[in-house]
């Protein structure tokens, strides 16, 4: 027999855990330091390659790279932070209210997911920024409202489980409202569901902040954009390719991170796989 004991944390939550800790930790620095002012020009030493007075040297412009990746961090989870927070605030909400209540508002939350699922997150934010025109605030809006739809979709499929389930019809049979048991049973029991899709949102929402970047329809220059950033590199490609190479492979950990992050936290939250990561059997 094997003595009681823990078993590890999921691989993947702990390298997810690290690439996500390590962007914050970069994005946080950012605030206070980075090795050069991020907008400063300096014409004289631009397309220098990664030295010691710039660690990934600088672009078309003299700027060091560096400090734009890191200020970029800083902006890219600024973006996706908002982002997700607006569609948790108003999508759990409209899923929760399509479980409790039923009838025609789980008609309507449903036929407005599907609505908003008609088109591709990035595709619909194209349109959202270029109807209202392209900025910070208005990127936040389209990836936002794409959000919203996700959040009610899971909150309302993961909610209905909850609600068929014995206890929460007890409750229900005691008398109390449909209100209290979704509050008291039912959002507690998907809480770890929410969780899950916040990490996954947010990698989808920094994927699209860059997306609408490269397009000029995100965060504006002078403001430092890894997307933009992709943007103005394609014209040095042969000349100096690390200029696309870095912000590439930042915006490919920082999503890399998240994903692993939610997948670990799916293992280890998910009822039906939490007792792997308890003790061992006796």
């Amino acid at each position: 027999m094997r003595r009681p004991g823990r078993r590890p944390l999921p691989v993947n939550l702990i390298a997810g855990a690290v690439l996500t800790l390590l962007l914050a930790g970069i994005a946080l620095v950012s605030l206070v330091w980075t090795p050069y002012p991020p907008e400063a020009m300096r014409i004289a030493i631009r397309l220098q390659p990664p030295s010691a007075a710039h660690w990934l040297g600088t672009d078309h412009f003299g700027r060091d790279i560096l400090s734009m990746i890191m200020t970029g961090a800083r902006n890219s989870l600024a973006v996706g932070a908002v982002a997700v927070g607006t569609g948790m605030a108003v999508g759990v909400p409209l899923g929760l209210a399509a479980t409790s209540f039923g009838g025609w508002t789980d008609e309507a939350v449903g036929r407005l997911t599907d609505l908003t699922f008609a088109f591709p997150a990035v595709l619909s934010a194209i349109l959202i920024t270029a109807l209202l025109g392209p900025g910070a605030i208005n990127a936040i809006l389209a990836i936002g409202i794409f959000n919203v739809a996700v959040f009610a979709r899971v909150t309302r499929g993961a909610a209905r489980q909850v609600a068929a389930r014995e206890f929460v019809r007890a409750a229900a049979a005691l008398g109390r409202g449909p209100g209290a048991v979704t509050l008291v049973h039912v959002l507690p029991n998907i809480s770890g569901t929410l969780i899950v899709q916040a990490t996954i949102s947010f990698a989808v929402a920094i994927l699209a902040e860059a997306g609408l970047s490269y397009l000029g329809l995100g965060i504006q220059p002078p403001a430092p954009s890894w997307g933009k950033m992709l943007n103005e590199a394609q014209t040095f490609m042969l000349l100096r390719p690390t200029l696309a190479i870095f912000p590439g492979l930042t915006i490919a950990l920082s999503v890399l991170g998240l994903n692993l992050l939610g997948d670990g936290l799916r293992d280890l939250l998910d009822p039906r796989l939490r007792a792997g990561f308890g003790r061992y059997p006796t």
